[in-house]
């Protein structure tokens, strides 16, 4: 017996409802999702710093998995230093430091907060001579026991391209470069460079972002990702290169648009 049209149409209409099912279902979602499931205690978090006036700040972008030694150990065998403390002394110093072109490895960071509190440990590396340019990251450790019994720490890496003066306390404090990316990615090679990084994946940040502001103002764009290094414990280095664990499909499409994207200003 032949089919009417009606029912050639209808099956048809049910063949590609249950394809559309099948493919969303089986294929995109847990695609989209896999990549969370490396820390599921970070999955309902803002991603976004804020500063001591609850302005948001800089987003986060990288994060660690380690003791807090290993953190220490890890920046130091990559070349970074931890900041001092702002106090009148660290103040005069940086002024001086960027007046007179003179080094400060140690220059202060202005505080931002997550999670309700001020990070517990600040680095940084000089791009020159003084401390106007350098890389900077605050840390945060958000887990005390991440998926593996290690404590979990977050933190927003920038790079600071000149100073300007705090238009909330007057104080002097530093611009950012806008391309928040390419400066978290410089981290995370240069830790993984120095053998301190055992593996490194993606987990979901603040989403993509052209037009965010921190809490100075300053502009900065980001493909929303957080880079994720395992460190080695207490600063051992490891015999080769971190081990890629790759995102999947569609998040490595998509952050290949917004790479192209933002490069067209």
């Amino acid at each position: 017996m032949k089919m009417s049209k009606p029912w050639i149409r209808y099956l048809w209409l049910l063949g590609a409802v249950i394809s559309i099912y099948v493919l969303v279902s089986y294929l995109i979602m847990p695609a989209t999702w896999a990549r969370i499931e490396h820390e599921p205690g970070l999955t309902k978090r803002a991603m976004v710093t804020s500063t001591a006036q609850g302005i948001p700040g800089d987003a986060i972008n990288v994060g660690l998995i380690g003791t807090r030694e290993d953190v220490v150990s890890a920046f130091h065998a990559a070349g970074w230093y931890p900041a001092d403390p702002i106090t009148l002394r660290t103040s005069l110093e940086i002024i001086g430091s960027v007046l007179l072109d003179r080094s400060y490895k140690e220059a202060p960071v202005s505080p931002l907060y997550f999670d309700g509190r001020r990070e517990d440990l600040a680095f940084e590396r000089a791009a020159g001579t003084s401390a106007d340019r350098r890389q900077h990251v605050r840390l945060w450790l958000v887990l005390q026991n991440g998926a593996d019994g290690s404590p979990v720490w977050l933190g927003s890496a920038s790079f600071d391209s000149g100073v300007t003066l705090s238009r909330d306390t007057g104080q002097v404090t530093h611009k950012i470069a806008p391309n928040i990316d390419e400066e978290r990615e410089r981290l995370i090679a240069g830790l993984d460079n120095a053998r301190m990084v055992l593996s490194m994946y993606q987990i979901r940040g603040v989403g993509p972002t052209l037009k965010g502001r921190n809490g100075e103002g300053d502009p900065y764009y980001t493909d929303g990702e957080i880079w994720v290094a395992r460190l080695v414990a207490a600063g051992q280095k490891t015999a080769a290169p971190a081990k890629l664990l790759p995102a999947p499909a569609l998040i490595q499409m998509k952050d290949k648009m917004f790479a192209w994207s933002s490069s067209l200003g």
